[in-house]
Protein backbone atom coordinates (compact mmCIF):
# COMPACT_ATOMS: atom_id res chain seq x y z
CA UNK A 1 0.00 0.00 0.00
CA UNK A 2 3.04 2.08 0.81
CA UNK A 3 3.94 2.19 -2.63
CA UNK A 4 0.82 3.23 -4.31
CA UNK A 5 0.53 5.54 -2.49
CA UNK A 6 3.98 6.99 -2.79
CA UNK A 7 3.49 6.26 -6.53
CA UNK A 8 0.56 8.57 -6.84
CA UNK A 9 2.35 11.22 -4.65
CA UNK A 10 5.51 11.18 -7.18
CA UNK A 11 2.76 11.19 -10.39
CA UNK A 12 1.10 13.87 -8.71
CA UNK A 13 4.19 15.99 -7.68
CA UNK A 14 5.60 15.49 -11.60
CA UNK A 15 2.03 16.54 -13.19
CA UNK A 16 1.95 19.92 -10.63
CA UNK A 17 5.70 20.33 -11.21
CA UNK A 18 5.14 20.60 -14.65
CA UNK A 19 2.31 23.20 -14.65
CA UNK A 20 4.38 25.11 -12.85
CA UNK A 21 7.38 25.16 -14.97
CA UNK A 22 4.66 25.86 -17.84
CA UNK A 23 3.77 29.01 -15.97
CA UNK A 24 7.71 29.79 -14.99
CA UNK A 25 8.43 29.18 -18.39
CA UNK A 26 5.66 31.49 -20.36
CA UNK A 27 6.19 34.51 -17.42
CA UNK A 28 9.74 33.85 -18.78
CA UNK A 29 9.07 34.02 -22.43
CA UNK A 30 7.12 37.23 -22.30
CA UNK A 31 10.35 38.82 -20.50
CA UNK A 32 13.24 37.53 -22.85
CA UNK A 33 11.22 37.20 -26.20
CA UNK A 34 13.75 35.23 -28.74
CA UNK A 35 14.38 38.11 -31.21
CA UNK A 36 14.84 36.69 -34.73
CA UNK A 37 18.48 36.59 -35.98
CA UNK A 38 18.93 39.72 -38.48
CA UNK A 39 20.88 38.74 -41.40
CA UNK A 40 21.80 40.63 -44.78
CA UNK A 41 18.71 39.16 -46.24
CA UNK A 42 16.69 40.17 -43.50
CA UNK A 43 17.85 43.36 -42.64
CA UNK A 44 15.62 45.38 -44.61
CA UNK A 45 15.26 49.28 -45.64
CA UNK A 46 18.07 51.08 -43.56
CA UNK A 47 17.71 55.07 -42.36
CA UNK A 48 21.46 56.15 -43.10
CA UNK A 49 22.51 58.95 -41.24
CA UNK A 50 25.98 60.67 -40.12
CA UNK A 51 27.83 59.31 -38.07
CA UNK A 52 27.35 62.38 -35.55
CA UNK A 53 23.44 61.64 -36.11
CA UNK A 54 24.05 57.96 -34.94
CA UNK A 55 25.70 59.00 -31.85
CA UNK A 56 23.15 61.40 -30.69
CA UNK A 57 20.83 58.67 -30.63
CA UNK A 58 20.41 57.03 -26.78
CA UNK A 59 21.57 53.48 -27.51
CA UNK A 60 25.10 55.31 -28.73
CA UNK A 61 25.30 58.34 -26.54
CA UNK A 62 25.00 56.43 -23.66
CA UNK A 63 27.04 53.38 -24.82
CA UNK A 64 30.91 53.58 -23.04
CA UNK A 65 33.04 54.25 -25.74
CA UNK A 66 36.19 53.69 -23.74
CA UNK A 67 34.93 50.23 -23.40
CA UNK A 68 34.22 50.40 -27.30
CA UNK A 69 38.26 51.08 -27.49
CA UNK A 70 39.13 48.22 -25.49
CA UNK A 71 36.75 46.06 -27.60
CA UNK A 72 38.26 47.37 -31.20
CA UNK A 73 41.33 45.80 -30.25
CA UNK A 74 39.99 42.71 -31.43
CA UNK A 75 39.22 44.35 -34.64
CA UNK A 76 42.57 45.69 -34.95
CA UNK A 77 44.06 42.05 -35.35
CA UNK A 78 42.94 42.22 -38.98
CA UNK A 79 41.68 45.88 -39.62
CA UNK A 80 42.75 49.44 -39.55
CA UNK A 81 40.57 51.87 -38.37
CA UNK A 82 42.88 55.06 -39.24
CA UNK A 83 42.14 57.02 -42.65
CA UNK A 84 44.22 55.52 -45.25
CA UNK A 85 45.13 52.41 -43.54
CA UNK A 86 46.49 49.40 -44.66
CA UNK A 87 44.69 46.39 -45.54
CA UNK A 88 46.15 43.44 -42.75
CA UNK A 89 44.06 40.93 -43.03
CA UNK A 90 40.23 42.66 -43.57
CA UNK A 91 40.11 46.00 -45.08
CA UNK A 92 40.29 49.46 -43.28
CA UNK A 93 37.35 50.36 -41.95
CA UNK A 94 37.93 54.01 -41.96
CA UNK A 95 34.40 55.58 -43.33
CA UNK A 96 32.96 52.44 -43.54
CA UNK A 97 29.49 53.51 -42.20
CA UNK A 98 27.14 54.65 -45.06
CA UNK A 99 28.95 52.60 -47.25
CA UNK A 100 27.89 49.43 -49.51
CA UNK A 101 29.74 46.32 -47.94
CA UNK A 102 32.40 44.77 -49.81
CA UNK A 103 33.50 48.24 -51.65
CA UNK A 104 37.02 48.94 -50.13
CA UNK A 105 39.04 48.93 -53.30
CA UNK A 106 42.05 46.46 -53.60
CA UNK A 107 40.46 44.33 -50.95
CA UNK A 108 39.65 40.39 -52.19
CA UNK A 109 35.98 39.99 -50.52
CA UNK A 110 34.09 36.66 -50.02
CA UNK A 111 32.03 35.94 -52.71
CA UNK A 112 29.08 35.87 -50.00
CA UNK A 113 29.92 39.39 -49.27
CA UNK A 114 29.98 40.58 -52.57
CA UNK A 115 27.11 39.39 -53.90
CA UNK A 116 25.23 40.93 -51.04
CA UNK A 117 23.83 43.99 -51.42
CA UNK A 118 23.65 45.77 -48.18
CA UNK A 119 24.65 49.00 -46.84
CA UNK A 120 27.18 49.54 -43.54
CA UNK A 121 24.64 51.08 -40.83
CA UNK A 122 25.10 50.44 -36.70
CA UNK A 123 22.21 47.89 -37.33
CA UNK A 124 23.85 45.99 -39.45
CA UNK A 125 27.19 45.99 -37.59
CA UNK A 126 25.38 44.88 -34.81
CA UNK A 127 23.67 42.08 -35.92
CA UNK A 128 27.27 41.15 -38.21
CA UNK A 129 29.57 41.34 -34.71
CA UNK A 130 26.91 39.53 -32.81
CA UNK A 131 27.14 36.25 -35.18
CA UNK A 132 28.64 37.05 -38.76
CA UNK A 133 28.40 33.39 -39.99
CA UNK A 134 24.33 33.53 -39.06
CA UNK A 135 24.24 37.13 -40.64
CA UNK A 136 25.97 36.25 -43.88
CA UNK A 137 26.52 32.68 -44.42
CA UNK A 138 29.89 32.11 -46.12
CA UNK A 139 32.00 35.08 -45.26
CA UNK A 140 35.18 34.62 -44.48
CA UNK A 141 35.89 36.64 -41.27
CA UNK A 142 36.87 33.90 -38.98
CA UNK A 143 35.08 36.40 -35.80
CA UNK A 144 32.89 34.30 -33.53
CA UNK A 145 31.05 36.78 -32.51
CA UNK A 146 30.43 39.44 -29.95
CA UNK A 147 27.57 38.25 -27.97
CA UNK A 148 26.56 40.93 -25.22
CA UNK A 149 24.66 44.27 -26.05
CA UNK A 150 26.27 46.73 -24.75
CA UNK A 151 30.01 45.59 -26.03
CA UNK A 152 28.32 45.96 -29.49
CA UNK A 153 26.81 49.01 -28.56
CA UNK A 154 30.12 50.27 -27.05
CA UNK A 155 32.29 49.16 -29.77
CA UNK A 156 29.93 50.71 -32.48
CA UNK A 157 29.99 53.98 -31.25
CA UNK A 158 33.70 53.75 -30.66
CA UNK A 159 34.06 53.21 -34.70
CA UNK A 160 31.33 55.50 -35.15
CA UNK A 161 33.79 58.34 -33.64
CA UNK A 162 37.24 56.52 -34.74
CA UNK A 163 36.27 55.69 -38.51
CA UNK A 164 34.58 59.31 -39.22
CA UNK A 165 36.84 61.98 -39.72
CA UNK A 166 34.27 64.65 -39.16
CA UNK A 167 34.43 63.73 -35.67
CA UNK A 168 36.25 65.50 -33.36
CA UNK A 169 39.23 63.00 -32.00
CA UNK A 170 40.00 62.97 -28.49
CA UNK A 171 44.07 63.41 -28.43
CA UNK A 172 44.38 60.61 -26.39
CA UNK A 173 42.94 57.95 -28.68
CA UNK A 174 45.46 56.99 -30.77
CA UNK A 175 46.71 54.44 -27.58
CA UNK A 176 44.80 52.35 -26.26
CA UNK A 177 44.76 50.55 -22.35
CA UNK A 178 44.21 46.86 -22.83
CA UNK A 179 43.33 46.36 -19.09
CA UNK A 180 39.87 45.57 -18.02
Amino acid sequence: MDRVVLTVILIAATFSLGACEQKKSDSISNDRVTPMIVTAVTLGKQEILTSKDYLEQHIYASADTNRGKKLSMQCRICHTLEKGGVTIVGPNLFGIFGKTAASVPGYSYSEALEASNFIWTPRALDAWLAKPFAFLPGNRMSFPGLPDRKDRNSLIAYLLEKTDSSIKKDKADSTVDIQD
